[in-house]
């Protein structure tokens, strides 16, 4: 590296703190600041502070508005993911206690803009989680997540679904046409769970619980090896009691 090289990096990074700071000093205030304040409040000189906001302006991190500076969408986007990573990192710690209390894999799924969305799966080595060979989204018929949130849905939007994902067989014991999945989601009794026996993935099941999440319909399942199929109530009525103590934590990933 050049000795030129070597003295841009410290004059780069100072220009980066000093940038953070004028943010830290804006987002200090919900109205808005004018420039001295913030040069005042960041320890920087003037000049320096308004070269800066003019970069930070134009990069959309701050809006000025009336003569002071606020935050801009570059900046709400920033700390928007910042939230989004706590927010799921809450869940998969979650699934992972829920993991060690029903000693299976669990998995957590929204059906968010006429898709599936698996947000979280919590296994171990010793209890690996289902493979995922077809698209979960396109196969919602075929395993015990797609068939829970579909069983949430409306007719109309099961429908649209089933526009965009035809039902079809996937395995020798997958439900066969749109008339047989529909027959098994009007006999399914609300909010209990959703048993799945190797339909999706062979030597596989599974069992899905519906979740009450805000307006979105949700699911939280378990899975285990087709020779262990005798612990699944066991496990389903395990989770089933303790999900509640969840809810609140699994309620933030709709917004994700």
């Amino acid at each position: 590296m050049s000795s030129v090289d070597n003295a841009a990096v410290p004059t780069l990074i100072g220009s980066v703190q000093r940038a953070l700071r004028l943010l830290e000093a804006a987002g200090s205030h919900s109205g808005g600041a004018p420039a001295k304040q913030l040069a005042r409040e960041a320890g920087l000189p003037l000049p320096t502070a308004y070269h800066l906001l003019r970069t930070l302006t134009h990069e959309g991190y701050l809006r000025r508005e009336s003569g002071v500076f606020v935050l801009g969408d570059a900046a709400g986007r920033l700390a928007g993911g910042g939230m989004q990573q706590k927010r799921r990192s809450m869940i998969l710690d979650s699934l992972a206690h829920f993991r060690e209390v029903v000693g299976a894999p669990v998995y957590f799924a929204v059906y968010r803009e006429g898709e599936i969305e698996v947000v979280g799966v919590s296994d171990t080595p010793g209890h690996p989680a289902c493979e995922e060979w077809a698209d979960f989204r396109a196969t919602g018929h075929a395993h015990a997540i797609g068939q829970c949130l579909l069983a949430q849905l409306d007719e109309k939007s099961r429908r649209d679904h089933y526009d965009r994902h035809p039902v079809e067989a996937i395995t020798p014991y997958t439900v066969r046409d749109m008339w047989a999945l529909e027959q098994r989601i009007a006999g399914m009794e609300r909010m209990q769970p959703v048993i799945e026996r190797q339909e999706y993935a062979l030597g596989t099941v599974c069992a899905a619980i519906p979740i009450t999440a805000g307006d979105a319909a949700a699911t939280m399942a378990i899975s285990l090896p087709a020779h262990q199929e005798q612990r699944l109530p066991c496990v389903v009525d395990r989770l089933r009691s303790e999900v509640g103590a969840l809810l609140s934590t699994l309620s933030f990933s709709i917004s994700i």
